[in-house]
């Protein structure tokens, strides 16, 4: 019998909920221990999600043995410190996206884990969802011929707080890496490295983004044009367009959604899939597969991917004028 994964969290907010929510269904994996500033917040997670290790400092957590991967759920700001944690320590990480604030902590994130021969992956959760998947085959078989856009959009209207980790930039707020990184993760999948970038941001009076447009152009003549607002309810669908055909990823497309692929303007079919689970169960299983067969780093979501996603948003946060104070140059 193989060994079941114990998976430790730290940060117990919304998104954590979400992931130990997936993880449940998560066959040969067990939430074994929470951590928050918060002894009570860590007492009732712990008790809802059934975990038998509750901690009121992330460093207890992290110093537990028996914990086989840690889950970084804190705000974006902290991913960077919290990996590094980790990877100090030799314990093996799923972050949270972004995987931090700019490409430099990125960098030294992958740099230590590999010097560390530590497993660490990106929690970009929508690439490992059957309908990606799904439309990486469709391209891949070549029916929809050579990709020359992408239009993809992610937007939803939020209420206006300077403190909340939406608005503040302390926190690493804006719409570009809650959510604009979607848009970004799709380009740079079915695209690759663009040649050229121009990106223009609405900030609002806390400096962070509400509203971000950008425009990639690549070698090959193909162009994404992308969007992500926190202002504003969008679409929130994505269209693949080749020379053959189009692809249509259905409403809410980094979520779990249906695919309809047009062969020609009268000629199209809708592919759904039998979802299991919330969605983010997906790559906390790949997270669990990739620890038993002993790999340090995902091939779905590699180091590499993670790296080419922050260069491409720190020339968009460029374009843009979006800064942190973790920005040194950028």
């Amino acid at each position: 019998m193989e060994k079941t994964i114990n998976w430790g969290i730290i940060g117990l907010g919304k998104i954590a909920r979400k992931f130990a929510t997936g993880l449940k269904v998560v066959e040969g994996a067990k939430l074994y221990a929470v951590a928050s500033r918060s002894m009570e917040t860590a007492e009732q997670f712990g008790s809802e999600f059934e975990a038998p290790f509750r901690y009121g400092s992330y460093e207890e957590l992290i110093q537990n043995p028996d914990i086989d991967v840690i889950y970084i759920a804190t705000p974006h700001s902290s991913h960077y410190r919290h990996t590094m944690q980790c990877l100090e320590n030799f314990r093996p990480v799923l972050c949270e996206k972004p995987f931090a604030i700019n490409l430099k902590q990125t960098k030294e994130m992958v740099d230590l884990a590999r010097k560390n021969n530590v497993f660490l992956m990106e929690a970009m959760w929508t690439k490992f969802l059957p309908s990606i998947i799904k439309v990486r085959e469709i391209i891949a078989s070549g029916v929809i011929g050579e990709v020359k856009t992408i239009q993809a959009d992610f937007g939803f209207q939020s209420d206006f707080d300077p403190e909340w980790r939406l608005y503040n930039p302390a926190l690493g707020g804006g719409s570009l890496l809650d959510i604009g990184i979607y848009p970004l993760f799709l380009a740079t999948t079915i695209l690759g490295k663009p040649k050229q970038i121009k990106a223009l941001a609405n900030l609002c009076s806390t400096q962070v983004d509400e509203n971000c447009g950008m425009v990639l152009t690549y070698e090959s003549g193909a162009m994404a044009v992308l969007l992500s607002s926190i202002v504003s309810y969008t679409l929130m669908e994505a269209s693949i367009s080749g020379t053959k055909g189009r692809i249509k990823i259905n409403h809410r497309w980094h979520s779990l959604t249906d695919v309809t692929v047009y062969y020609s303007e009268d000629k199209f079919e809708t592919f759904s899939f039998n979802y299991k689970g919330n969605g983010y169960n997906y790559e906390a299983d790949e997270v669990t597969q990739c620890l038993r067969q002993g790999k340090k780093e995902s091939d779905i979501m590699s180091l590499e991917d993670s790296l080419l996603l922050m260069e491409v948003m720190d020339q968009v946060r460029k374009e843009a004028g979006i800064r942190y104070k973790e920005d040194v140059i950028i």
